[in-house]
């Protein structure tokens, strides 16, 4: 174990209930007080086929997942080698395994880890209508000392609805499951005490907290095409928009839900599309677009493996650049990006402000590893951020839609507002809104569409910046858990650090990130690319210490806490 918390992995076939197992292990540890994370892995089929959940649970919060596993309960063998490199076990780690399904994969006997093998196969035919994932839950119960009636309750919640029977036969599974680890010398991996909570914890995804943002951020309208790994913000949207007046339109592809958007804004709306890289890369020109006329849309990118179809299924930040840069011509917008899968929440909502208030595109970044992971989170304190555009008075005389004002923000008229008629599309335009290519109506809008963007306070929302040590560690997204728990060990070792976290990354904030870089005379840029997209942006538009290293690699293998602590140890 390390430290306060327990690191679990689960692996099976697909339609063997791993997600279900975990997810109700995640809800039983939440209730009993405690805090946790729980991410997934699959094969690029996306549905059927191999699939893992590594969980970690803990007294305090947790936002990354450890360097080992403490236990690995196989549900089988069946392809479990595709996750050999996600699943790092070594000489202290406990593999539970099913004694009839044949010798382990050579990577795990490897491993050094200790193989207990138990009659799960067995036991399952013996139980009425049993089924291994609550077999493999009750294991889990017994080594992690979950008490069983919060188990149970777990269970009761989530297969009442599948009649009695079902819910009788998940229950003895679940006992049968304990007892197996109470009669074997399986060593015991116990979660301790819980601490105790101040108010009720949320268990959720960060795809599920960007939809909570956007909706209290006002959002009201969402045209979108199904796409892994976003699609859970639109399936948990659908419902939710609903209940505050809002519609949800599953689009035939992703040229057409940006164009829908771009038209609900353009009729007074806030609005927003989610998608991953493929999507986003054909959405590329109407999101340009949105830039020339001025229309604010929020578009979430929920980044994955690439480049083309890529990994579908797994975690990476290589979509930085396309969403940087993959506009034509100069084009300004706001990409953000969430640190967490809690600051998904706050991320979202801040972004929709940011469109309604500078009538702009924003991107918001997040990424695999933050969408379709679930923490057990205190609960986010409430935001007073909420879309509010500029809008003219109705009967307004001589309107121009891109007045050249001085905060570069002119107010945006809706149709039928009386005498707010303008002409709006994507060419060039005077102040009236009528198409011009004449030299100083094009460079007075693109001034006037940088200066928007440049005058703005971003208040202290553009990062968070922990620490004051000499080596600075510059990182983003899913990234910062790591960077997070490496800073708090180097703390422990009297090692000073300091975490910057970027939430915006365009416009890009130099005289901010100048003054927290003070005083630091080493960077650490820590990401998840091949190319290292991050450390180019930061080395365009930044001033940087010349002592610079850089911990970069692609997914799907994420980035270890304690490489972030080995790279520190090494440098000082």
């Amino acid at each position: 174990m390390s430290g306060d918390t327990v690191s679990i992995a689960i692996s099976g076939a697909g339609g063997a209930g791993v997600m279900t197992a975990a997810q109700m292990l995640l809800d039983a540890a939440a209730k009993a007080g405690f805090y946790g994370l729980m991410a997934r892995s699959s094969g690029p089929q996306i549905r059927g086929g191999e699939v893992a959940a590594f969980l970690r649970l803990g007294s305090r919060p947790v936002e990354c997942l450890d360097d080992r596993f403490d236990v690995m309960v196989a549900l089988d063998w069946l392809n479990v080698e595709r996750f050999a490199g996600e699943i790092v076990l070594d000489g202290a780690s406990v593999v539970l395994c099913d004694a009839d399904a044949g010798e382990a994969p050579e990577r795990i006997r490897a491993s050094g880890a200790q193989l207990v093998p138990l009659p799960l196969q067995e036991t399952v035919k013996n139980l009425p209508g049993g089924r291994m994932n609550m077999l493999g839950l009750g294991l889990l119960t017994g080594l992690t000392g979950l008490p069983e009636d919060v188990v149970g309750g777990v269970v009761a919640k989530g297969l009442k609805k599948r009649g009695q029977e079902v819910l009788d036969a998940g229950l003895a599974g679940v006992r049968a499951g304990m007892a197996l680890v109470a009669a074997s010398e399986v060593p015991a991996c116990r979660l301790g005490s819980s601490p105790p909570a101040v108010a009720p914890r949320w268990n959720i995804s960060g795809n599920e907290a960007a939809g909570l943002g956007c909706i209290r951020g006002g959002i009201r309208f969402v045209a979108a095409y199904p796409i892994t790994p976003a699609t859970e913000i639109l399936e948990w949207l659908a419902p939710s928009l609903e209940k505050v007046g809002g519609v949800l339109v599953q689009a035939e592809d992703e040229l057409a839900s940006i164009n829908m958007i771009i038209g609900g804004s353009f009729g007074g709306t806030p609005a927003l599309t989610a998608t991953s890289g493929p999507g986003l890369a054909l959405m590329m020109e109407s999101i340009g677009l949105a830039v020339a006329s001025e229309t604010p849309i929020v578009v979430i990118d929920v980044m994955r493996g690439g480049p083309s179809t890529g990994i579908p299924t797994k975690s990476e930040q290589s979509d930085l650049n396309i969403a940087l840069y993959g506009l034509h011509g100069d084009a300004p917008h706001i990409v953000t990006a969430a640190r967490s899968i809690a600051d998904c929440q706050f991320t979202a909502q801040w972004s929709v402000h940011l469109a309604e208030q500078l009538q702009v595109p924003v991107i918001v970044l997040t990424d695999q590893s933050l969408g379709q992971s679930r923490a057990i989170v205190d609960r986010p304190a409430d935001l007073a951020f909420i879309g509010r555009r500029e809008m003219p008075v109705a009967g307004v005389t001589g309107y121009q839609r891109y007045a050249l004002t001085a905060s570069g923000v002119s107010p945006m008229a809706i149709p039928g507002i009386p005498g707010g008629e303008y002409i709006a599309d994507g060419l060039e335009h005077a102040v009236s809104g009528r198409p011009s290519s004449g030299n100083e109506d094009h460079s007075a809008q693109l001034d006037k569409r940088a200066r928007k963007l440049e005058l703005f306070d971003y208040g202290d929302h553009w990062a968070d910046v922990e620490g004051d040590g000499p080596l600075a560690i510059v990182t983003l997204g899913s990234c910062s858990g790591p960077v997070r728990e490496a800073c708090a060990r180097a703390k422990a070792l009297g090692i000073a650090t300091r975490l910057i976290s970027l939430r915006l990354l365009a416009p890009a904030q130099e005289d901010r990130f100048a003054k927290a870089l003070e005083g630091a005379d080493r960077v650490l840029v820590v990401e998840q690319t091949h190319s290292k997209q991050f450390y180019r942006y930061l080395r365009a538009h930044y001033d940087l210490p010349r002592d610079l290293k850089v911990l970069s690699r692609p997914g799907p293998l994420p980035i270890r806490p304690g490489e972030v602590f080995d790279c520190i140890k090494a440098w000082s």
